[in-house]
């Protein structure tokens, strides 16, 4: 059996060489015979086999069409592969139809299955990513009918979608793609990447914050508690010291120092 394979063209329709026609009639021959056979018969596992190889080149010519679109073109090709193979395992020969005009579109559509759930660079709800491509195909067709571009009030009404909702998926549409942080921004052999460029919390905001926070409770402690905090924090005298100054023991010290500390925990709770 060769393994020419007739690729459907979008120039007007003429007639097929001999060659063309006997190759598809061969190959109806095939799947004729195949689909007589029973379900593990090695005879039928041949000949789908053979079918499905003879029509590789055509199922990577589909794919080669998306290969620019999302993922490699490898990743398209084993999807129309696995098209291709559902076509052979499901068509039947009475029905009425030849092979490649029932191959096509189930390869098409299981590229297009594919190229909805599988290539996003993010992780995005399937309503999200429906919503989205909707709203391209209803942005297009509203751009042909009004000659501009329509405004999300419009869009929400041709799709009965909410406008919310509709930021939400121009938001995820974003997602599609993703660009390394390595990549150089600029011309500039030198020049910095895009990591470089993306903002970080400065971890100098949060002790600023804390160190407020603090302010305020350490001048609700009474007199006494705030001395003891001055001699041992910032003085750096020992609990044995402080509570000689102070007339009381260390272990009385001790304790007070604990009770506070607690205080200005529970205040940043």
């Amino acid at each position: 059996m060769t393994t020419t394979i007739d690729i459907p063209s979008t120039r007007p329709a003429r007639p097929l060489p001999a060659e063309r026609e006997a190759q598809r009639a061969e190959t109806m021959r095939v799947l004729r015979r195949m689909v007589s056979l029973p379900i593990g018969d090695p005879e039928r596992a041949r000949l789908r086999d053979e079918v499905i190889e003879d029509h590789m080149p055509y199922a990577r010519h589909i794919a080669r069409r998306y290969g620019n679109s999302g993922s490699t073109t490898e990743d398209f090709e084993q999807v129309a592969f696995l098209g291709l193979v559902k076509a052979v395992d499901n068509f039947d020969p009475e029905h009425g139809t030849g092979f490649l005009g029932y191959a096509t579109p189930m390869i098409i559509g299981e590229i297009k299955r594919y190229f909805r759930d599988g290539t996003w660079s993010v992780h995005v709800p399937r309503r999200m990513q429906e919503v989205t491509g909707a709203m391209h195909k209803a942005s297009d067709a509203l751009t042909a009918e009004l000659g501009r571009a329509p405004t999300l009030p419009e869009l929400s009404e041709r799709l009965g979608v909410a406008v919310d909702e509709l930021v939400e998926a121009l938001d995820a549409s974003e997602a599609y793609r993703t660009a390394s942080l390595d990549r150089p921004v600029g011309h500039e052999p030198d020049g910095a990447s895009l990591g470089e460029l993306i903002g970080a919390d400065d971890p100098g905001y949060e002790l600023a914050v804390n160190r407020e926070v603090l302010r305020g409770l350490v001048e609700e402690l009474g007199e006494r508690d705030r001395q003891i905090l001055s001699m041992r924090f910032f003085d750096g005298m020992t609990q044995s010291q402080i509570g000689e100054k102070l007339g009381v023991s260390q272990m009385q010290v001790s304790r007070l120092i604990t009770k506070i500390l607690t205080t200005l925990r529970a205040g940043f709770g």
